[in-house]
């Protein structure tokens, strides 16, 4: 059994901590709230997140970082993109021994339009980095904590390390698979995000199902496009971590980043949707960062375009769908060619 540490006690961090301690791992799981790690600890709940779920006995809080890395031979980094950089300057200093690191955010930053692993690799010291894998897929901790079929991909350029991952986290309900496309998997995992808010506007503006077909394909067609142009594999964004996502991210009322479309949809300005919500919407940051990435590839990405516009811009979401249908005529397949 490993000693690992889940850096991150939101719904997701919590969830897959419950895995690992389930599966009898030394597990302990990091949060900046010291209140949290003590109702954690006390009373194996952690309301706020995952409300009404009790949380496994063998499963210990703390808000020391210095402690929970100490503590660790494999480190899952939970936390959102924003503050994966603070939380690498925050264990450096306790960092003695190399550790595998498991990301599991979904995310590109905007600006420098690093994924999470070349944040990672670039903000920690390579002496104490022995891999880092990408654990991603569709998958809402909801879903996750009481026990539902759920599949994912542990991608490492490294298989050996990949397989590691996938013998923690495995068990009966939780399947994972592993991947070499570690830049697929990457991108696939942040940009149905920015699709999924896409998905959420059309909801809100009561567009039906017709539409939001239109939304998961012709958004799977322009991450695609972005992806393979980066380096990642074409395949990649037909399995888990590229369509399986986007279906599960633009349907399912779990998707933070679909709710916080659907408001949007009805009306909403973005700053009245973000505090509603009151958890990261990462779609938001990475529709900035798609929005660049699509400039620097000249990549063709007009889902992402008109988001961009209505986030940022102030365009009102009617008029972005109106743009989005009246485009110039295409051919559906030459488009789809890498």
């Amino acid at each position: 059994m490993e000693k690992v540490c889940v850096l991150g006690a939101g719904s997701w961090g919590s969830a897959l901590a419950m895995v690992l301690a389930e599966n009898g791992h030394d597990t302990l799981l990091w949060t900046h709230r010291t209140d949290q790690a003590e109702e954690i600890n006390n009373l194996h709940t952690n309301r706020k997140y995952l409300p009404e779920m009790v949380l496994p006995t063998n499963l210990y809080a703390t808000s020391d970082i210095a402690k929970a890395v100490a503590h660790s031979e494999t480190i899952v980094v939970a936390v959102p993109t924003k503050a994966i950089r603070e939380v690498c300057e925050k264990m450096i200093a306790t960092l003695d021994k190399k550790v595998l690191f498991v990301h599991v955010s979904k995310g590109i930053e905007p600006d420098t339009l690093k994924r999470i692993s070349e944040i990672l690799v670039e903000s920690l010291p390579p002496e104490f980095v022995e891999e880092v894998v990408v654990l991603s897929g569709p998958s809402h901790a909801e879903e996750v904590v009481l026990h539902h079929p759920t599949t994912v991909t542990a991608a490492c350029a490294s298989i050996e390390a990949a397989e590691k991952v996938q013998d923690l986290f495995m068990n009966q309900f939780f399947r994972v698979y592993t991947n070499k496309d570690v830049i697929g998997v990457e991108i696939g995992g942040a940009l149905k995000n920015v699709i999924a808010l896409a998905a959420g506007i059309s909801d809100g503006l009561n567009y039906g199902d017709n539409a939001k077909a239109a939304l998961i394909t012709r958004g799977l067609a322009e991450i695609s496009r972005l992806g393979v142009k980066m380096g990642g594999n074409p395949f990649t964004f037909s399995g888990l971590t590229g369509m399986g996502d986007l279906i599960v991210t633009c349907t399912s009322v779990h998707s933070r980043n679909w709710r916080a479309g659907n408001l949007l949809g009805q009306g909403m300005k973005l700053p009245e949707v973000l505090d509603q919500m009151g958890m990261v919407v990462e779609g938001v940051r990475t529709t900035k960062a798609a929005y660049q990435l699509a400039e620097k590839y000249d990549v063709a990405m007009p889902i992402t375009t008109e988001l961009y516009s209505v986030l940022f811009s102030d365009i009102e979401p009617k008029v972005a769908v109106d743009a989005l249908m009246m485009r110039m005529k295409k051919r559906e397949i030459d488009d789809m060619i890498y």
